[in-house]
């Protein structure tokens, strides 16, 4: 057949989209490369023929929670719903890839949907999950669909980005994790009437959740009419690369604002004359654990499109001590990255946990989870981040003072080197002291005083915090445990007077307690 030119080719381009979208649109035949002579192609193998996707995930309920827990706090039996799903979920799938018969057999795969405000973890939690089991991952926002595609994307659009998270590979794309955010939106409470076009990207969401073959290379979108275009110009036909849904794992979230109100409304209604038994306050403010599928088709979805949604998971508020538990904790606390956005200027940034505490209450207030965080720390050290790397101070404390009062701090600090490095030192204190806690459960705690003392005698002795720390409380260890034993007094509250005289302190600490 005779392959067109560059300039028939261009021509006929032209003419489809001034025919398509209206207005001159030019094509320059020397950035087609697509006009020129196609190489021979080799045929796609058949999907059974390809490699065998070299799977990574071989592991249970618990190690999948167990790995989660080092980066989402809280949430626990949301992980264990979700532990549960995609370990039965990927077991199947590597079940039937070792024997096909099994994919004939019924399996009603378990499609996840989270509920939950925004900054609890829903997203980390999925893809953490993706990660560990080594498939690729989409995330999208339910806003940028619509029902025809032409305003918005289309829902097939989430498979072709899947297969490109995949860099093409198909076999690999239908293993992996589609997460679809913001799915409340999608829904319009009856109250209100239907929105045609959320009740139709339900719809169209319905087809693919379940099991269904998308065509890559169709679609309403530019890219994939121009695609099918230079296929027929090529190739005289346009070739199919069609992908199976069946395994793919589809996991939809949202806050759901006003479910809320639709599931105390029927709790209420379902109590009267029932009991007089009154329903705990807590309760009520956090019932998204009692939502059936009644509520939900109240609240605006579909009965087929809730049905494909079987496994429900509630993600929690999070308190002030959570959020602290994540600045502390998580290894992906933006504490880290603090850290290390000061340590590309040199200079070394302890946080002490009266900052984190402080940190975690004022982002609380914020109420976006712990999205929070980043907005509060940001805020407090947005100006040390511009001042200090142009100065010498190598050494950064991060206190609740500072918190509190990060300007009088930060002119404290540029006006004063000392004040620096005596808040640094003040930290290594901090820190023996819960070093010393989680070693002998025992908390201890130095007194102004007791601290000046300390670090004036390590500047005078030349001797490193830590050291002159553990020569002073030697024996206090063994002493304490007697004074447990006999008080149970596990606080202890260490004055100047421990540091000039301990031994004599802690003998008379031991003789009271038998009193």
């Amino acid at each position: 057949r005779k392959i067109p030119n560059p300039n028939e080719i261009r021509q006929e381009l032209e003419n489809f989209a001034k025919e398509k979208f209206g207005g001159n649109v030019q094509f320059f035949a020397q950035d087609m490369p697509f006009a020129k002579r196609p190489e021979p192609e080799e045929a796609e193998p058949p999907l059974e023929e390809k490699k065998t996707f070299d799977w990574k995930f071989n592991s249970t309920p618990k190690q999948v929670k167990e790995y989660l827990d080092r980066y989402v706090i809280r949430q626990d039996e949301a992980k264990k719903a979700l532990a549960i799903a995609v370990c039965d979920h990927y077991n199947h799938v590597r079940a039937c890839h070792e024997n096909p018969e099994l994919t004939e057999t019924s399996y009603a795969k378990q499609n996840v949907l989270m509920l939950g405000p925004t900054g609890v973890g829903k997203t980390y939690l999925i893809r953490h999950i993706a990660k560990l089991i080594g498939v690729p991952f989409v995330k999208a926002d339910a806003t940028r669909f619509t029902e025809t595609g032409y305003v918005g994307s289309n829902v097939d659009d989430l498979i072709k980005d899947l297969v490109s998270q995949a860099d093409g590979d198909i076999h690999k794309a239908q293993f992996g994790i589609i997460y679809l955010d913001e799915a409340d939106k999608l829904a319009t409470p009856r109250s209100q009437g239907r929105d045609v076009g959320g009740r139709g990207v339900q719809f169209g969401l319905l087809k693919i959740m379940e099991e269904s073959e998308v065509d890559l290379r169709s679609g309403n979108d530019i890219a994939s009419q121009m695609q099918a275009l230079m296929d027929f110009q090529t190739k005289g036909k346009v070739e199919k690369r069609i992908i199976n849904t069946r395994h793919i794992l589809f996991i939809v979230s949202g806050a759901f604002t006003g479910l809320k109100d639709i599931i105390s409304k029927r709790m209420d209604q379902n109590a009267i004359g029932i009991t007089s038994e009154v329903v705990d306050a807590d309760q009520k403010d956090d019932n998204f654990e009692f939502a059936t599928t009644e509520d939900f088709v109240e609240f605006g979805f579909e009965p087929e499109f809730i049905g494909r949604l079987p496994v429900r998971v509630n993600c929690q508020n999070l308190s002030a001590d959570d959020l602290f538990d994540i600045l502390k904790d998580s290894e992906e606390s933006i504490v880290h990255q603090y850290e290390r956005s000061f340590k590309s200027y040199g200079i070394n940034v302890t946080f002490e946990e009266s900052a984190l505490r402080e940190i975690a209450a004022r982002a609380e207030k914020e109420k976006t989870g712990a999205r929070a965080l980043m907005t509060v720390t940001e805020k407090v050290l947005r100006d040390f981040k511009f001042e200090l790397p142009s100065t010498d101070i190598r050494d950064l404390v991060i206190n609740k003072k500072l918190i509190e009062d990060p300007e009088g701090e930060l002119e404290k600090l540029l006006k004063d080197a000392s004040y620096s490095q005596s808040h640094v030192l003040r930290s290594h204190i901090r820190f023996f002291e819960r070093e010393f806690a989680e070693k002998y459960q025992l908390e201890i705690q130095f007194d102004e005083k007791a601290t000046d003392s300390i670090i004036s005698q390590c500047e005078n002795a030349d001797i490193k915090i830590n050291e002159f720390c553990e020569k002073l409380l030697q024996s206090y260890e063994h002493g304490l445990n007697l004074v447990k034993q006999n008080t149970g007094r596990t606080q202890f509250k260490l004055g100047a007077d421990v540091v000039e005289n301990p031994k004599t302190v802690l003998e008379k600490w031991i003789k009271e307690s038998y009193q």
